[in-house]
């Protein structure tokens, strides 16, 4: 079986601040993510999905985590397609317009990769220590399976090489019949890692939970299941807390998981309060990973 690490999808939730995960003697965003960092290998960057970071703030992220330790980082959204504002474009590459949000097409060429350039770069310093895991690039509902959108995951790998991208989508076209086993393949014959996710049912940006490997590295993300997964409040949308009994009937489908890939990112992305720490940590003790 391959390495599994266990980890949540963010350590700055004010939510979680409030909850009393933290000792009160991490008080200071350094002295917090040293306190995260003791508690589980690996850990997603959200933030970096709403605006691009500064290679600055890569450079304190690795400063105040040990050698070892693991960042997943999500990719801009203007890179997965969703709409962006334009007020989370570097200051110098923001449009002349009255729209508040744009997407690629509404800039220029230069500028769109300019964005690329730039997102990708400031990550250098975590890359530099080691501790860049994987570029999550989460899609949008209207990203469905088609061969344009398949050539562009290709011409996502090959802009992020030699870091990893892993793709996640969020259409079920792509699991639809015999569509399950083109995506898989697809995937497979590219060596593109495939996130599974865990997630509610029956909304137009459901998939199924369907666990494979396509790749070296495996990812499971977990939504949760709340009943409000179509809020706008994200904390009702992922505001859910698993039970043992649903983190013991995953556990052995993990292990299963994990012996097809060298390593096994787990994500509890139910963010809310402490779930995704405690139920991170139920699922350490089940897997009896670090």
């Amino acid at each position: 079986m391959g390495e599994i690490k266990v980890g949540t999808a963010s350590w700055t939730d004010r939510t979680l601040l409030d909850s009393g995960w933290y000792p009160a003697t991490a008080d200071t965003p350094e002295k917090r993510l040293a306190y995260y960092a003791r508690q589980f290998p690996l850990v997603e960057v959200d933030a970096t999905y709403y605006s691009p970071p500064a290679e600055r703030t890569a450079e304190l992220w690795v400063a105040r985590t040990p050698p070892g330790f693991t960042f997943n980082v999500k990719a801009f959204s203007l890179l997965t397609g969703h709409p962006t504002r334009v007020g989370a474009l570097y200051k110098d590459l923001r449009p002349e317009t009255d729209k508040k949000n744009v997407y690629p097409d509404d800039l220029p060429p230069q500028t769109y990769e300019e964005v690329w350039t730039r997102f990708l770069s400031a990550l250098d310093p975590l890359v530099e220590a080691g501790r860049l895991g994987a570029l999550l690039f989460q899609f949008p509902p209207w990203f469905t399976i088609k061969r344009e959108n398949k050539q562009y995951l290709l011409e996502v790998a090959k802009r992020c090489a030699p870091l990893r991208p892993v793709f996640e989508f969020r259409h079920a076209s792509w699991f639809d019949g015999a569509n399950r086993d083109e995506t898989l393949g697809f995937l497979r014959q590219h060596r593109l890692p495939y996130v599974c996710v865990d997630m509610p049912q029956g909304h137009r940006s459901s998939v199924p939970p369907v666990l494979a490997a396509t790749a070296d590295l495996a990812v499971v993300r977990f939504h949760g299941h709340s009943d409000k997964w179509t809020s706008k409040d994200i904390h009702e949308k992922f505001g859910y807390e698993y039970s043992e009994r649903e983190l013991r009937d995953w556990a052995p489908k993990l292990r299963e998981l994990a012996g097809e890939a060298e390593q096994t990112h787990v994500l509890m992305n139910n963010c809310y309060r402490d779930y995704a720490q405690r139920n991170g940590r139920q699922l350490q003790a089940l897997l009896g990973a670090d």
